[in-house]
């Protein structure tokens, strides 16, 4: 029994060491905020205060230390986020995540990011200013990697950490850029052209006025699957472990709309829910340049920022900058396409993927002058090719990439003028550039290359590849971009709505619904023309109103035969009638208006679909808005009930009946539990959360969470088993600049300054941002300093 009793207490000592081991393990990993650290490359001494919230407030004597300062803790904190983007732009994922990720880079690397990048930078001229101090910056991101703790999700997946160089930056870039396209719906909607009789596809390609439709030249689906086409690319990005951009808002009032007479400056992009967030704040200060500023992983130079002279933020322009083309092939050697009057050789790239516990995985893909065929990959040149090659032509990588130059030009400006003049490096993605500044200016710009198509030629549908006819006729200079600087109505606005007509046309591209968002924002400068303060302005960063909603819903219940409803039925109906449409954790409406309108949208057009998952992949051009203020359409009748047509009221009357008896199957019958809360979620999900065991220690949430898609708080979703809504989208950060008080403007990410696991800051934000709340992005030197938690010394290497 002593023996036994022995053994036990020697295997709890083993296992209170081994827990003790790991603990110390652990804590090891965590990011340093304080004390000293030798940093090679700078000139003099920096220090790091880390505010309440992990971010650094980095004064240095020169830029070049600040930056390389700030790639340390950039890293410290980012590191894990750094090596996932560097690596979703050149095609290298599947060295990490395995066979889950190899068409993903299948697809990234026959974009040739990688190549054009690789181009670009052995043009540029190696003494370069913003290569220098993109250089400074990577000095101290793999300063970190040398001599800082291995993040754990790299002893999680068994990779090595290695060092970043230019192109990583570069290729991180690219990746974002490609995440504002949304252009592969030019093959879903010809594909819909060729699917279905024009009185059907009439209502679904209404266009702009100025960008009236021809029919395209169109390929017969049995000689090329455009549908396997879309979900490729949709393949391809749904397994990205990074997030994409969806949208955006933007408002800036002019000084005249405010209470202080100063501009405000809001904004808050829309992207992909994600761990760790999108966003790295970091504000540096040195005796010539100071900025506080939103850092993409792994770039030296903020997207978003302020100071105490301008601000300026982006959104999504949503302008159409990639396109798609039919090729066609030489009737008996593979090998040629046809343009115009030549045939011309395809252009055959072959690769090597390395594929974690697979190997070494052999990719070979083909191109025209214009970009890849997206439709097939071939394995060699003489493959017997049956389909109608696609190709893609992404304007990105069609001309020089001035983007990191770009970058520190708009952040390095001291005047609006010199402001704009940095705009025309940055021709792709398309941004609405948002600006304000202290001398009281507020702005808009649309900055893209954009280009001039021939007449009735649409850029939303795949193109005559072998003619030349449907290539653009010229590329407008930047002067000709839409904008909108200091406008009689004092306030300038985005909410990827289309751009009014500039240079004659109106820009191609895919829009969201002016009547949302963008309406939204102009009720509320219409309703309150004067006086706004910051409150006000975060109050409309977090409203969760989604304008036209409860209108269509009245539209909807005028079809209900009140008659046939039962009692509790009818009081149900009333509190929707009396909705204001807005979507709160307690909304009594939102639940029935979402799950109404999918049952609606499906019984509007499943029936024309041999199947629900024919349906389902056209489900985001099917626009249900056009169709129901037509009552006349051909698409109210169910083409499956032959012997009888039916109208719109008969449709919404059955659509009430089965949202009827989906909630209350799926929620009871106590329509008062019917709320917001018990179906809209938001969980940030990281990439190793995928991993059931390991979900809850490095995914943040489930909290329930308010808005809807179009809603100004902005929270898209997909629709799960189960019925509940998990938010896919969300504001990335909400930033609120006050130029009568600089130094209390506020801003919130959804979770934490860190994406390490291990840090306080991984999660501190995180209840903040989904109860609408802000914090103080501090500017006053004494205050950072009387205030911040942790100073972290950066001194000379000897």
């Amino acid at each position: 029994m002593k023996k036994r009793y022995k053994f036990l207490l020697i295997l709890l000592g083993i296992l209170i060491l081994l827990i003790f081991g790991g603990f110390l393990f652990l804590n090891s990993l965590t990011p340093t905020y304080e004390g000293e650290h030798d940093l090679e490359g700078i000139s003099a001494e920096v220090e790091v205060y880390f505010d309440t919230y992990g971010i650094p407030h980095i004064y240095a004597d020169n830029e070049s230390d600040a930056l390389t300062a700030l790639g340390y803790v950039h890293a410290q904190d980012r590191l894990w986020q750094m090596e996932l983007l560097r690596r979703a732009g050149s095609g290298k994922l599947s060295e990490i995540f395995g066979e889950v990720t190899l068409e993903t880079d299948k697809f990234f690397l026959s974009l040739g990011i990688d190549e054009y990048n690789e181009d670009n930078l052995a043009s540029m001229d190696p003494n370069d200013p913003v290569l220098k101090l993109s250089e400074s910056y990577l000095k101290g991101v793999n300063q970190f990697i040398e001599s800082g703790p291995t993040p754990v999700e790299f002893y999680l997946t068994g990779l090595e950490k290695s060092p970043f160089e230019i192109k990583d930056v570069m290729n991180a870039v690219a990746y974002m850029g490609f995440t504002f396209n949304k252009g592969a719906r030019d093959i879903v909607n010809t594909n819909l052209l060729g699917r279905l009789d024009s009185i059907y596809t009439a209502e679904l390609f209404e266009e702009n006025p100025n960008d009236a439709i021809k029919i395209p030249y169109y390929q017969d689906s049995t000689r090329t699957d455009l549908v396997a086409i879309h979900e490729k690319i949709n393949h391809a990005l749904e397994n990205l472990p990074i997030p994409e951009i969806y949208g955006s808002n933007s408002w800036v009032l002019a000084s005249e709309k405010t209470a202080t007479g100063a501009v405000l400056f809001e904004n808050d992009p829309h992207i992909a829910q994600a761990q760790p967030s999108v966003w790295y704040e970091a504000h540096l200060v040195t005796p010539d340049y100071e900025k506080y500023g939103y850092y993409l992983a792994g770039v030296p130079f903020p997207l978003l920022a302020h100071n105490r002279k301008m601000a300026h933020g982006l959104t999504m322009l949503a302008n159409d900058d990639t396109n798609f083309y039919y090729e066609e092939n030489h009737p008996t050697d593979t090998t040629l396409y046809k343009f115009k009057d030549e045939w011309r050789k395809f252009e055959y790239v072959s690769k090597t993927i390395k594929v974690k516990e697979v190997g070494d995985v052999e990719f070979q893909y083909k191109k025209t002058h214009r970009g890849p065929i997206v439709n097939a990959n071939y394995a060699n040149r003489t493959r017997v090719i049956v389909d109608t090659p696609v190709s893609m032509h992404w304007i990105y990588t069609q001309f020089e990439n001035q983007m990191l130059h770009g970058l520190f030009e708009l952040n390095h400006a001291n005047s609006i003028d010199e402001f704009e003049a940095s705009l025309p490096k940055i021709h792709a993605p398309g941004l609405n550039v948002m600006y304000g500044d202290a001398e009281g200016n507020v702005a808009w710009w649309g900055t893209a290359k954009l280009y001039r198509m021939p007449d009735s030629t649409s850029t939303k549908f795949i193109l005559d590849g072998a003619s030349g006819e449907d290539d653009p006729l010229e590329y407008l200079d930047f002067s000709k971009n839409p904008r909108c600087i200091n406008p009689p109505q004092n306030y300038v606005f985005s909410a990827n709505n289309q751009p009014d007509s500039t240079a004659g046309m109106y820009v191609p591209g895919y829009f969201s619904k002016s009547w949302h968002r963008a309406g939204r924002i102009v009720d509320a400068m219409n309703e309150k023309p004067l006086g706004w303060t910051r409150q006000d302005m975060a109050d409309l960063a977090n409203d969760v109103e989604l304008r036209t909603a409860s209108e269509f819903l009245v539209d909807c219940l005028s079809a209900v035969d009140v008659d046939k409803l039962n009692e509790t039925q009818v009081a149900y109906v009333e509190k929707l009638l009396d909705w204001d449409g807005t979507f709160g954790l307690k909304s009594i409406g939102g639940v029935f208006y979402e799950k109404f309108r999918d049952n609606l949208h499906r019984e509007l057009f499943a029936d024309e679909f041999d199947s629900m998952e024919e349906y389902y992949s056209y489900g985001n051009q099917l626009k249900l808005h056009k169709v129901f203020e037509n009552e006349d359409s051909a698409w109210w009748d169910n083409v499956t009930t032959t012997d009888i047509k039916e109208s719109k009221s008969a449709i919404l009357a059955a659509t009430f009946d089965v949202t009827w008896k989906e909630l209350s199957a799926a929620y009871g019958d106590d329509t008062e539990t019917w709320t917001w809360d018990r179906v809209h979620f938001l969980e940030h999900d990281h990439p190793i959360g995928r991993v059931e065991s390991l979900r809850k220690y490095f995914n943040v949430g489930p909290f329930p969470s308010v808005g809807t898609g179009e809603t100004l708080n902005n929270q898209g979703f997909r629709t799960l088993e189960d019925g509940s809504y998990k938010v896919t989208s969300i504001p990335s950060t909400r930033r609120i600049i006050d130029f009568s008080d600089i130094e209390n403007s506020i801003s919130i990410l959804p979770t934490g300054q860190s994406g390490n696991p291990m840090s306080k800051h991984y999660k501190d934000q995180a209840e903040m941002y989904v109860n609408g709340e802000f914090r103080k992005m501090m500017m006053n030197e004494q205050e950072i300093k009387a205030n911040s938690e942790d100073k972290l010394v950066f001194t000379l290497k000897n």
